[in-house]
Protein backbone atom coordinates (compact mmCIF):
# COMPACT_ATOMS: atom_id res chain seq x y z
CA UNK A 1 0.00 0.00 0.00
CA UNK A 2 1.39 3.40 -1.13
CA UNK A 3 2.34 6.32 1.46
CA UNK A 4 -0.16 8.95 2.35
CA UNK A 5 0.46 12.18 0.25
CA UNK A 6 1.54 14.74 2.24
CA UNK A 7 0.86 18.25 1.32
CA UNK A 8 4.43 18.70 0.14
CA UNK A 9 3.51 15.85 -2.55
CA UNK A 10 0.78 17.77 -3.91
CA UNK A 11 3.07 20.86 -4.78
CA UNK A 12 4.53 21.16 -8.29
CA UNK A 13 7.88 22.45 -9.17
CA UNK A 14 8.20 24.74 -12.05
CA UNK A 15 12.19 25.41 -12.93
CA UNK A 16 13.70 28.62 -14.31
CA UNK A 17 10.12 30.66 -13.34
CA UNK A 18 9.60 33.25 -13.40
CA UNK A 19 13.38 33.59 -14.33
CA UNK A 20 16.26 31.21 -14.80
CA UNK A 21 17.67 29.44 -11.64
CA UNK A 22 14.24 30.08 -9.34
CA UNK A 23 13.04 26.65 -8.44
CA UNK A 24 8.79 27.89 -8.55
CA UNK A 25 7.07 26.22 -5.45
CA UNK A 26 3.16 26.04 -7.24
CA UNK A 27 0.47 25.23 -4.92
CA UNK A 28 -2.07 25.48 -7.27
CA UNK A 29 -1.62 22.38 -7.81
CA UNK A 30 -2.21 21.87 -3.82
CA UNK A 31 -5.54 23.81 -4.42
CA UNK A 32 -7.25 22.20 -7.58
CA UNK A 33 -7.14 19.01 -5.46
CA UNK A 34 -10.01 18.67 -3.08
CA UNK A 35 -8.29 16.38 -0.46
CA UNK A 36 -4.84 17.97 -0.69
CA UNK A 37 -6.56 21.53 0.38
CA UNK A 38 -8.38 20.22 2.62
CA UNK A 39 -5.23 18.74 4.66
CA UNK A 40 -3.51 22.09 3.78
CA UNK A 41 -6.08 24.21 5.41
CA UNK A 42 -6.82 21.59 8.56
CA UNK A 43 -2.97 21.24 9.02
CA UNK A 44 -2.77 25.56 8.74
CA UNK A 45 -5.61 25.46 12.16
CA UNK A 46 -4.34 22.59 13.70
CA UNK A 47 -1.73 24.59 16.45
CA UNK A 48 -4.58 27.17 16.91
CA UNK A 49 -6.77 24.23 17.79
CA UNK A 50 -8.92 26.14 20.91
CA UNK A 51 -7.88 29.88 20.32
CA UNK A 52 -10.40 32.33 18.91
CA UNK A 53 -9.25 34.72 16.21
CA UNK A 54 -11.16 37.64 15.53
CA UNK A 55 -10.04 38.67 11.83
CA UNK A 56 -7.79 36.17 9.53
CA UNK A 57 -5.48 38.49 7.40
CA UNK A 58 -4.66 36.92 4.10
CA UNK A 59 -1.16 38.19 1.68
CA UNK A 60 -1.62 39.06 -1.94
CA UNK A 61 -2.52 36.86 -3.84
CA UNK A 62 -2.45 33.44 -2.97
CA UNK A 63 -3.11 34.41 0.65
CA UNK A 64 -6.51 35.25 -0.27
CA UNK A 65 -7.42 31.86 -1.15
CA UNK A 66 -5.73 30.40 1.70
CA UNK A 67 -6.89 33.23 4.45
CA UNK A 68 -11.06 32.77 2.81
CA UNK A 69 -11.15 29.15 3.71
CA UNK A 70 -8.73 29.15 7.08
CA UNK A 71 -11.68 32.53 8.42
CA UNK A 72 -14.65 30.08 7.07
CA UNK A 73 -13.09 27.69 9.64
CA UNK A 74 -12.46 29.42 12.61
CA UNK A 75 -15.94 31.47 12.17
CA UNK A 76 -13.85 34.90 11.67
CA UNK A 77 -13.57 37.64 9.55
CA UNK A 78 -11.36 37.66 6.52
CA UNK A 79 -8.88 40.92 5.61
CA UNK A 80 -7.17 40.69 2.22
CA UNK A 81 -3.58 42.98 2.02
CA UNK A 82 -3.16 44.18 -1.30
CA UNK A 83 -0.94 45.73 -3.52
CA UNK A 84 -1.14 49.28 -3.37
CA UNK A 85 -4.34 51.05 -5.32
CA UNK A 86 -6.31 47.81 -5.29
CA UNK A 87 -8.39 48.45 -2.25
CA UNK A 88 -10.82 51.21 -2.21
CA UNK A 89 -11.55 53.86 0.59
CA UNK A 90 -9.03 55.21 3.01
CA UNK A 91 -5.87 52.98 3.66
CA UNK A 92 -2.73 52.63 5.58
CA UNK A 93 0.38 51.90 3.61
CA UNK A 94 3.71 49.75 4.56
CA UNK A 95 6.69 49.87 2.32
CA UNK A 96 8.57 46.85 1.94
CA UNK A 97 12.05 45.56 -0.01
CA UNK A 98 12.02 43.39 -2.76
CA UNK A 99 15.20 41.23 -4.48
CA UNK A 100 14.80 44.18 -7.37
CA UNK A 101 13.27 46.93 -5.34
CA UNK A 102 10.84 48.28 -3.38
CA UNK A 103 6.93 47.63 -3.06
CA UNK A 104 3.75 48.79 -1.25
CA UNK A 105 1.00 46.68 0.21
CA UNK A 106 -2.24 48.56 2.28
CA UNK A 107 -5.10 46.98 4.22
CA UNK A 108 -8.34 49.43 4.89
CA UNK A 109 -7.93 51.60 7.78
CA UNK A 110 -10.87 50.13 9.80
CA UNK A 111 -9.91 46.28 8.96
CA UNK A 112 -8.95 45.35 12.07
CA UNK A 113 -10.31 47.13 15.72
CA UNK A 114 -7.69 47.94 18.46
CA UNK A 115 -7.35 43.77 20.46
CA UNK A 116 -8.50 41.99 18.00
CA UNK A 117 -7.15 38.77 17.62
CA UNK A 118 -5.15 38.05 14.18
CA UNK A 119 -3.64 34.92 11.79
CA UNK A 120 -1.88 35.98 8.98
CA UNK A 121 -1.91 33.85 6.25
CA UNK A 122 0.45 33.17 2.93
CA UNK A 123 1.26 30.31 0.53
CA UNK A 124 5.11 31.14 0.45
CA UNK A 125 7.47 32.44 3.18
CA UNK A 126 11.19 33.60 1.68
CA UNK A 127 12.92 36.54 2.47
CA UNK A 128 9.70 37.40 4.78
CA UNK A 129 9.17 41.17 3.33
CA UNK A 130 5.94 40.94 2.53
CA UNK A 131 4.70 38.85 5.85
CA UNK A 132 6.83 41.68 8.05
CA UNK A 133 4.84 44.79 6.07
CA UNK A 134 1.36 43.09 6.26
CA UNK A 135 2.31 42.26 10.38
CA UNK A 136 3.59 45.98 10.75
CA UNK A 137 -0.15 47.33 9.13
CA UNK A 138 -2.28 44.59 11.70
CA UNK A 139 0.47 46.31 14.59
CA UNK A 140 -0.57 50.25 13.03
CA UNK A 141 -4.03 49.20 13.11
CA UNK A 142 -3.94 47.74 17.41
CA UNK A 143 -4.32 44.17 15.71
CA UNK A 144 -2.75 41.40 18.31
CA UNK A 145 -0.96 39.04 16.20
CA UNK A 146 -1.26 35.27 17.70
CA UNK A 147 0.32 33.67 14.75
CA UNK A 148 1.77 33.46 11.20
CA UNK A 149 1.26 29.77 9.02
CA UNK A 150 2.02 29.70 6.02
CA UNK A 151 2.15 26.34 3.94
CA UNK A 152 5.88 26.61 2.14
CA UNK A 153 9.18 27.79 3.86
CA UNK A 154 12.08 28.40 1.92
CA UNK A 155 14.74 28.44 5.21
CA UNK A 156 17.89 29.30 3.36
CA UNK A 157 16.03 32.76 2.60
CA UNK A 158 15.11 33.72 6.29
CA UNK A 159 11.93 34.53 6.32
CA UNK A 160 11.27 32.34 9.41
CA UNK A 161 13.94 33.79 11.05
CA UNK A 162 13.22 37.73 10.05
CA UNK A 163 9.38 37.19 11.60
CA UNK A 164 10.75 35.00 14.67
CA UNK A 165 13.00 37.96 15.49
CA UNK A 166 9.92 40.24 15.39
CA UNK A 167 8.46 38.05 18.31
CA UNK A 168 5.70 36.29 15.67
CA UNK A 169 4.95 32.08 15.95
CA UNK A 170 5.16 31.29 12.58
CA UNK A 171 3.90 27.75 11.48
CA UNK A 172 5.01 26.00 7.74
CA UNK A 173 3.33 23.23 6.72
CA UNK A 174 6.63 22.42 4.82
CA UNK A 175 10.10 23.13 3.98
CA UNK A 176 11.92 23.36 0.40
CA UNK A 177 15.40 23.51 -0.22
CA UNK A 178 16.56 26.40 -2.46
CA UNK A 179 14.91 29.64 -4.25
Amino acid sequence: MPAQKQVRDYIRTIVDFPHEGIMFRDVTTLFADPRGFRMAIDQLLHPYAGLRFDKVVGLEARGFILGGAVAHQLSAGFVPIRKKGKLPGAVISEDYQLEYGEAVVEIHDDAIAPGEKVLVVDDLLATGGTAEAGIKLVERLGGQIIGCAFIIDLPELGGRARLEAMGMDVHALCAFDGA
